[in-house]
């Protein structure tokens, strides 16, 4: 019988690791979480809440073994436009509809939806399918709850509605 190894330490920086540990990003965003090492060994991750794993981060066990988390590769699209502002107005869309998005130079990524790849390529995007690791951005409000009532202009139908944004937390 083995002893299941729990990391439950964030290191601040990356050091020199025993282990890796690949995972996608919808378990990088949990704080309890049984997984399998990348050398098949299990392990139990117990972090603080209200962090996302990042590709690079490193964790330590009591044992004193190190794990380096890998960003998995997941099917993701990518959209581009010739035109940066085009670009932006995309990005307005896919926020305004709280999909988590990761931002590069001249380019935007989410985890592959077929609705969000209409909807961009109805305002002229190109988008491309691929397998990659996805970091999305951490968000303005990471790590802390926010909740705010704001109102929308649509020509003649002028109507507000309140929402919360929370970190993501399990």
């Amino acid at each position: 019988m083995s002893i299941l190894i729990t990391f439950n330490e964030r290191l601040d920086s990356p050091v020199d690791f025993d282990v890796t540990l690949t995972l996608p990003f919808e378990l990088r965003q949990k704080s309890r979480l049984r997984v399998t090492l990348d050398d098949g060994r299990e392990a139990g991750l117990i972090l603080s809440r209200g962090h996302i794993l990042r590709g690079g981060d490193c964790l330590r066990a009591d044992s004193g073994t190190v794990v380096s988390i890998r960003a998995a590769e997941e099917e993701v699209s990518t959209v581009t436009h010739d035109n940066p502002d085009e670009l932006v107005r995309a990005a307005y869309h896919l926020g305004n509809r709280h999909v988590a998005l990761q931002v590069g130079k001249g380019w935007i990524r989410y985890l592959s939806d077929h609705v969000l790849d209409e909807m961009v390529e109805s305002l002229g995007m190109c988008v491309q399918h691929e397998v990659a690791p996805f970091e999305p951005e951490s968000g303005a409000y990471h790590g802390h709850s926010h909740s705010h009532s704001h109102s929308h202009n649509h020509d003649d139908d002028d109507h507000s509605h309140s929402h919360s944004h929370h970190a993501h937390q399990v």
